[in-house]
């Protein structure tokens, strides 16, 4: 039998998150922002960019969802927020309006009818008559209501996950139970401040992961995880729903889906887990999660079969100015259109895909199956384009910090002051790290087949085995004895000599 603890009125934000899968952050913290509306209006603004419509009241929850468009406010009005510990029905407490960051994909489906109240006529006044007025623990039976009782507003943030994900999407969020649904184009902002920043440092986690993912998160409510909203403001009381709730998995999610009529995307024959963005397409689940697996071929959906691409390789030039992609063959593009144009260059070579078993924050290992053909492109044109502007110390220490920036990034520390430090040096570094890179894709690879920069540290005439007047060959001769001196010092000791 569930118990619903009454709160004393306030005017704090409250918190609470929906955690995915994916880097599930297992904290328990509390914590209060005790300032009043304007203060929460000073946050949304920062947190949200909900045109406004997420901001209406003094009191808030925020709950992140299991589907990347991950972030959901809860707004109430000053009346008392309700909450409990997991069991049963939930019964979590009473809120008068929620914003859903929305998907239409199965987690954020099923949280819509999970979070608006389904009140029995036989208890219709029980909420008002004990639980807002006695401030007392109270106990409920029989599963009366379903946890927040609220009226459902869903926000999709559009970070390129395609016209397919988002046509018909405002039918099935009501459907679902949703008053009305939000949209919100983000994609510029996504690539110029989010994914650009992280190509420029060479972001890559655990040698092959593009960060797909980590990357859309903070854009789509300047948030990632419960460790941005930290970030933004340390007073906020922090919630996991997905602590709270009783579906176990995604087999329950979708008998949780049929139970309330709420229309999903996925069967239980067909089980996987897909994230969407301009950057890229992940797989999980299914098949997957054994790692001895191979992916089947009709899983993919942004790249073909490199076995199925052209026969003739396809040549592109790819401009760059101070490490930040401009231009394709020639022509100069927004972030987000130079992305989707390569996305589709490269999907139709094959290029991009990357199976891998990865270390999630919380320690556990997870197999992903990933497409990034834009991206990929993108790397290869700005790493071969360093190796021209960069010096060999300046590179090291750019390749020992782009793993720690992808880790901070991976770990939703985006909002950092380490991450944005090393960002700062990543920006300073690549100044000089303008050009432009010819690649070959052919059948799922990508091959650098010329690279040229005005600022370049490449000298013909220094490079060339030729002796010339800054470089002779016989000046070598003096300094590999210097630099093999203690190396020869070490034999003569092993010798006795």
């Amino acid at each position: 039998m569930a118990q619903s603890t009454a709160v004393s009125p306030c005017s704090s934000i409250n918190l609470a998150f929906h955690a995915p899968k994916r880097g599930s952050l297992l904290y328990h913290d509390k914590l209060s922002f005790p300032r009043k509306l304007h203060s929460f209006q000073e946050f949304g603004s920062r947190a949200s960019e909900l045109n406004g419509r997420a901001v209406v009241s003094s009191t808030c929850n925020v709950i992140r969802a299991c589907e990347p468009k991950a972030i959901q406010a809860l707004l109430s009005s000053e009346r008392e927020v309700e909450s409990a510990p997991k069991s049963g029905g939930g019964r979590r407490g009473r809120l008068n309006k929620v914003v859903l960051a929305y998907s239409g994909g199965l987690d954020t489906s099923v949280i819509v009818p999970w979070l608006r109240v389904i009140v029995r006529k036989l208890y219709d006044n029980l909420f008002s008559l004990k639980y807002l007025t006695s401030g007392s623990m109270q106990t409920l039976s029989n599963g009366e209501w379903e946890n927040y009782g609220c009226e459902v507003v869903c926000f999709t943030a559009d970070v390129g996950q395609g016209i397919k994900e988002l046509d018909g999407l405002e039918e099935k969020a009501k459907a679902s139970g949703a008053c009305q649904l939000v949209v919100k184009d983000l994609k510029e902002e996504f690539v110029k401040d989010y994914i650009f920043p992280c190509l420029r440092a060479g972001a890559i986690y655990e040698r092959k992961y593009l960060l797909g993912t980590s990357m859309a998160r903070p854009v789509i409510a300047k948030v990632r995880f419960e460790l941005t909203f930290f970030a933004l403001n340390p007073e906020l009381n922090v919630v996991a729903p997905w602590r709270e709730w009783d579906i176990q998995g995604r087999e329950d999610a979708i008998e949780y889906a049929k139970k309330h009529n709420v229309p999903v995307p996925v069967t239980k024959k067909s089980i996987y887990s897909r994230d969407r963005n301009l950057w890229h397409l992940s797989h999980e689940g299914d098949i997957l999660e054994d790692p001895e697996n191979e992916p089947k071929k009709d899983m993919y959906m942004m790249s073909v079969d490199p076995e199925d691409a052209p026969n003739q390789p396809e040549y592109i030039e790819i401009g760059i100015v101070s490490g930040i992609p401009v231009s394709v063959n020639g022509k100069k593009l927004s972030p987000a259109s130079l992305l989707a144009e390569l996305n589709e260059i490269g999907g139709r070579h094959g290029i991009g895909r990357i199976d891998m078993v990865e270390n999630r924050l919380v320690g556990m290992k997870s197999r992903g199956v990933y497409e990034t053909p834009g991206g990929t492109i993108l790397f290869s044109a700005v790493q071969e384009l360093e190796s021209l502007t960069l010096d060999r110390e300046t590179m090291q220490v750019k390749d020992s910090l782009a793993l720690k920036y992808a880790e901070l990034v991976y770990a939703g520390r985006w909002f950092d002051p380490l991450r944005e430090s090393i960002d700062a040096f990543m920006e300073n570094i690549t100044k000089t790290t303008t050009g432009s890179v010819t690649l070959k894709l052919y059948k799922g690879s990508v091959s650098v087949t010329g690279r040229t920069s005005p600022k370049s540290l490449y000298r013909q005439d220094i490079s060339s085995f030729e002796s010339g007047q800054i470089y002779d060959q016989a000046d070598a001769a003096g300094f590999i004895r210097l630099y093999g001196l203690p190396m020869r010092v070490r034999a003569m000791l092993e010798r006795g000599i």
